[in-house]
């Protein structure tokens, strides 16, 4: 079993756990409380943007073979996945400018920019994000909300451009080759700040 292979087992029911979130769930059914989502929305502006300096640190570091995966996924990061943000923000009424992280955004991006000073252990410790919202997209477009803004959210991560992407990064996890362990573990705290960060301030 590959390393990517492990980390999706123990990946598997800790998504479980988000899917069960009255946030995520309030997503999947569309109805969730516009301030809750518009809190959300501003918390996660400020991960991203520390998101993106992930992926920069981690090119610096990176070999010849994955650097230009970085690359992309900086620009498109800040690029597009913060365009589409923006745009929904807005029509939530989200104060982006003025946001301040709260304690789980705070923890959760100081962990990835900790990790990312060892590029496998980065790679691992960044994964939680892109694999679960792949497989949280994935779900609940099974079963997609009606209203149209909490469908635009689900339809972003149920992407097959944006699976494949997260298809890559196992991929240059199995390919950098850290101490299984370690990964694991940096895995599964991960997706332990996943799990927080539904917790809107």
């Amino acid at each position: 079993m590959s390393i990517s292979e492990r980390l999706h087992a123990i990946g598997r029911p800790l998504l479980q756990a988000q899917l069960d979130h009255p946030t995520v769930a309030g997503i999947g059914r569309g109805d969730l409380a516009e301030p809750v989502f518009r809190s959300w929305l501003e918390q996660d502006y400020l991960y991203l943007l520390d998101y993106v300096r992930v992926f920069s640190r981690l090119a610096w570091q990176a070999p010849d073979g994955h650097l230009g995966d970085l690359v992309d996924l900086a620009y498109s990061t800040y690029h597009d996945e913060l365009r589409l943000h923006r745009s929904l923000s807005a029509e939530f009424g989200a104060d982006l400018d003025n946001a301040v992280k709260g304690p789980a955004c705070a923890a959760y991006t100081a962990f990835l920019l900790k990790a990312a000073g060892s590029y496998g252990e980065g790679l691992a410790a960044l994964y939680p994000c892109m694999w679960g919202y792949s497989s949280l997209g994935k779900i609940l477009a099974e079963n997609p909300p009606a209203e149209p803004r909490y469908r635009a959210w689900v339809d972003t991560y149920a992407d097959p451009a944006f699976a494949a992407l997260t298809v890559r990064i196992g991929q240059m996890i199995d390919e950098a080759d850290p101490d299984p362990v370690r990964a694991e573990a940096l895995f599964a705290e991960g997706m332990a700040h996943e799990l927080a960060f539904w917790d809107v301030p």
